[in-house]
C-alpha cells in the first residue's frame, strides 16, 4: 500500500478572464495548503466562460503556479480551456509541479453551449502521485455514473473531480450526494474541488469543496466561501 497521501481541496475567489490574477491566487492558495496535491475547481485559470481563451502549458503567467509547487513539493490541478495537439479545445484539467504544467485530462461529458466549443475527451484518465492512482473528472463528469465506473474500472484508489455548482440547497445537497454515490460505488476516496463564489457566466455558486471516504462518509468540507481550503490525510 502505499503512502498515505495529504491532499487539500481549494475554490480561490475567481478574477474573471485574469490568468495572471488567478495563477496568482492558486499559488497563495498551494503555499497556505503545504500539502503534495492541491485540487482546484473546473476552469479555475479563467472563470466559466465559455469564451476564454485558451491557455497554453507553457504560458508565462503559470510561473508563480509552478514557483509555489516547486517550493513546496506540490502537484497542483487546475481548470483551464486548452487548444490539444489535434488544434481542438477542450475543457481541461492541467497538472502543474514545479517543472511546469501539463495536460492531464480532457471532460468527458460536455453540457450546453459547452458542445459549441469544445470537443469532448476520448478517454478516463489516471494521474499517478506518490503511489496513489487517481482518476480525474471535470463537472458533469462526475454527475454521470458511467464516467467513474470507466474510470474505476482503470484501477483507482481515488476519484478527483474539479467541478461548479450553482447556489443553493438543492445543489448542494446534488453535490454531496454525486460524491458521496461515486465513494461507495467503487470503494474509492473522492476528492471535489468546486467553485465559490462568482465564475464567469455563474454569479452564484455553492463551494463546499470536500473529500468523502470509501465508504462515503464525508471527511473534509470547505464551506460557501471564496478562498477556502479543506485538507484530508487518504489512507
Amino acid at each position: 500500500m502505499p503512502e498515505p497521501l495529504t491532499v487539500a481541496v481549494a475554490q480561490p475567489r475567481c478574477v474573471d478572464l485574469d490568468i495572471a490574477a488567478n495563477a496568482a491566487l492558486h499559488a497563495e492558495a498551494v503555499l497556505t495548503a503545504q500539502a503534495p496535491l492541491v485540487v482546484f475547481p473546473e476552469l479555475s485559470l479563467t472563470g466559466y466562460d465559455l469564451a476564454a481563451p485558451a491557455v497554453a502549458a507553457d504560458d508565462p503567467r503559470l510561473a508563480p503556479l509552478a514557483d509555489a509547487c516547486r517550493s513546496t513539493g506540490a502537484m497542483a490541478l487546475a481548470g483551464a480551456p486548452v487548444q490539444g495537439e489535434d488544434g481542438r479545445e477542450y475543457i481541461a484539467t492541467l497538472a502543474v509541479t514545479g517543472e511546469g504544467a501539463a495536460l492531464a485530462y480532457a471532460k468527458m461529458h460536455l453540457h450546453g453551449d459547452e458542445k459549441i466549443r469544445f470537443t469532448p475527451g476520448a478517454q478516463p484518465a489516471v494521474l499517478e502521485i506518490g503511489g496513489w492512482r487517481l482518476g480525474l473528472a471535470v463537472c458533469r463528469d462526475a454527475a454521470v455514473p458511467q464516467h467513474a465506473a470507466e474510470t474505476a474500472a482503470l484501477g483507482i484508489d481515488a476519484y478527483v473531480a474539479s467541478t461548479l455548482y450553482g447556489a443553493g440547497s438543492a445543489q448542494s445537497a446534488c453535490r454531496d450526494g454525486h460524491m458521496q454515490e461515486r465513494a461507495r460505488a467503487h470503494g474509492v476516496w473522492v476528492v471535489l474541488s468546486t467553485v465559490a463564489g462568482p465564475s464567469g457566466e455563474y454569479r452564484e455558486t455553492s463551494g463546499g469543496s470536500g473529500v468523502w471516504a470509501p465508504d462515503g462518509s464525508r471527511v473534509a468540507q470547505a464551506g460557501p466561501e471564496p478562498g477556502a481550503v479543506a485538507t484530508a490525510t487518504l489512507n
